[in-house]
């Protein structure tokens, strides 16, 4: 498998002055709307042509293949047709990609492309207040507020529907929460570089050994967002740009840095900081995939293998040369892994 390793289990210039800094206020303002529209047009337009470009290249490989095939054999032609075929007999074939701290569904733009060109359902949603939806990331306090849009989603689905979760980083919290609340509605979950904590711990706790305790990063920390004001409890948080490149893409792609640090968004900082309670049953019961970033600097590699010694997974994927963003640094391999566990009966 390359690159992949498996193991299983007052006056009128006052006035004059007032009126100005409204008239400024509200002008800024106004600015400001209609930046942020701007950014999300823009952001729609690079994930299009992302997604567009990753299509052409793909017909455009297997028009080149299909000519050259009169005389040779494409060998990744024929693979990719066995691994179709192979998964039109699944059952449970929709795969619904869940973000970490951050990001948003546009991460996952690669890896969208990959599973369609193989036949598989997918779907890539923003958690409240990532991605374009629109709500203020310092309103969201808990980790059920934070996984709405997942949680709205599973309870729409037929009785007879399972899904397959893939939840990178922090969005591992989502896939516990939901395996304890709709253990029936999941097939598999896979855990990528994510926080795939025990009963009683927080997502933040798995960060503790870059970033410092909860409580201190809660004191001390110069990324913290005061949404209600300095005087309150910090509501969110968010790295400055050239930390969050050392972190999270020290081997992704330049053009896949860029789109992330004009898209990526402060993260709640309620839903990380909340202790999960997860049982036996329900949580327990779930079909658990850990996968493992080997040059990951966000969440050590030692950190990872912690995770999954002392909350043992079903099975455990390992990618080498790959940072804390696997769907931009090395997308074939994790492609790989996920229709490989997709794949398991």
């Amino acid at each position: 498998m390359g690159n992949i390793i498996y193991r299983r289990k007052k006056d009128s210039k006052e006035n004059n002055g007032s009126r100005s800094r409204r008239i400024g206020g509200r002008s800024q303002r106004k600015m400001a709307a209609e930046e942020e529209l701007l950014h999300r047009q823009a952001l729609s337009m690079v994930l299009h042509q992302h997604q567009l470009s990753q299509r052409f290249d793909g017909s455009l490989s297997r028009r080149i293949g299909s000519t050259s095939s009169r005389r040779h054999t494409d060998p990744l032609a024929n693979n990719e047709k066995k691994v179709v075929e192979s998964l039109e007999n699944i059952k449970f074939r929709r795969v619904v990609l869940i973000h970490g701290e951050g990001f948003g569904a546009w991460c996952w733009y690669k890896t969208i492309a990959q599973l369609e060109e193989v036949g598989l359902l997918r779907t890539a949603m923003d958690l409240t207040g990532s991605g374009i939806d629109l709500t203020d990331t310092n309103t969201v306090t808990t980790l059920a507020e934070y996984s709405k849009p997942l949680i709205q989603y599973l309870e729409a689905l037929p009785e007879d529907e399972k899904v397959i979760l893939v939840g990178h980083s922090s969005g591992g919290a989502c896939l516990s929460y939901a395996l304890e609340n709709f253990p029936e509605k999941i097939s598999k979950a896979i855990f990528l570089c994510a926080t795939m904590v025990s009963n009683g711990q927080r997502p933040f706790d798995v960060f503790a050994e870059e970033l410092g305790s909860a409580e201190r990063f809660m004191q001390e920390s110069e990324f913290l967002i005061y949404g209600n004001g300095k005087d309150e409890p910090p509501t969110g948080f968010m790295f400055e740009k050239q930390l969050m490149k050392g972190l999270y893409f020290n081997q992704s792609p330049t053009k896949d840095v860029a789109l992330a640090m004009v898209t990526m968004r402060p993260t709640p900082l309620g839903p990380i900081m909340e202790k999960l309670s997860l049982s036996p049953e329900n949580y327990g019961s779930g079909r658990r995939f850990y996968i493992q970033t080997l040059d990951d600097r966000a969440l050590s590699p030692d950190v990872q293998e912690k995770l999954v010694r002392e909350n043992p997974p079903e099975g455990v994927y390992k990618i080498k040369g790959s940072d804390h963003c696997p769907f931009f640094s090395k997308p074939q391999s994790l492609h790989k892994i996920l229709v490989e566990i997709v794949q398991i009966p």
